[in-house]
């Protein structure tokens, strides 16, 4: 059992609002179809899904295919991280080869080598801050900001106490070099579309 477990059991247990019951109501509510909802710090966001958003996130699933099997992928899968109320439904994960779920159904954030999110205009904010410092704290190795309206890639590695030591922006057109990271490929950035 992880600390975010244990801290999840001892919530449910005396009284206090947990991620499991809010997601349990959000089940229960009529989400419309093509919705993407998340809880970051306690606040449910929805936000649709776009063409663009799409197009980018399935372009880096089919490039990471090349080398990473269908199981260790994830998209809009529910993981929770660190920090108050924290359940994401990331864009795009990549689990280590030995993740398995827990008894409930879900993957750690301990198992997450890489994250990759597109920027909505309603939800920027939370990408580039609150979700930002929980995969630092959670060190996720490389987080990836798909930035269609800017039409720049952010990369953040290293993380160290809560922060990412390294950042590198790099203009849609241009090469990811992830090769000296755990992701271990190149991503290519040139068919990500703007908004």
């Amino acid at each position: 059992m992880t600390v975010l477990d244990d801290r999840i059991e001892m919530a449910e247990h005396d009284g206090e609002l947990t991620l499991d019951t809010m997601f349990e109501w959000l089940e229960q509510m009529p989400v419309p179809e093509g919705f993407k909802v998340e809880i970051v710090e306690g606040a449910i966001f929805m936000s649709p899904q776009r063409d663009t958003h799409w197009e980018i996130i399935l372009d880096i699933i089919e490039q990471l295919r090349t080398a990473y099997p269908r199981k260790r992928l994830k998209s809009d899968v529910r993981i929770d991280y660190p920090g108050h109320l924290n359940g994401f439904s990331t864009d795009v994960t990549l689990v280590s080869h030995d993740a398995v779920q827990d008894s409930k159904g879900l993957w750690s954030c301990e198992d997450v080598e890489f994250v990759a999110e597109v920027i909505s205009k309603g939800t920027a904010a939370n990408d580039y801050g609150p979700k930002k410092t929980a995969y630092a704290t959670a060190e996720v190795p490389v987080y990836l900001i798909a930035d269609p309206y800017q039409g720049k890639c952010h990369l953040y590695r290293n993380p160290k106490q809560g922060e990412y030591v390294i950042e590198t922006t790099v203009p849609f057109g241009y090469e990811l070099d992830l090769t000296d990271t755990v992701v271990g490929l190149t991503l290519k950035t040139d068919e990500f579309p703007r908004d």
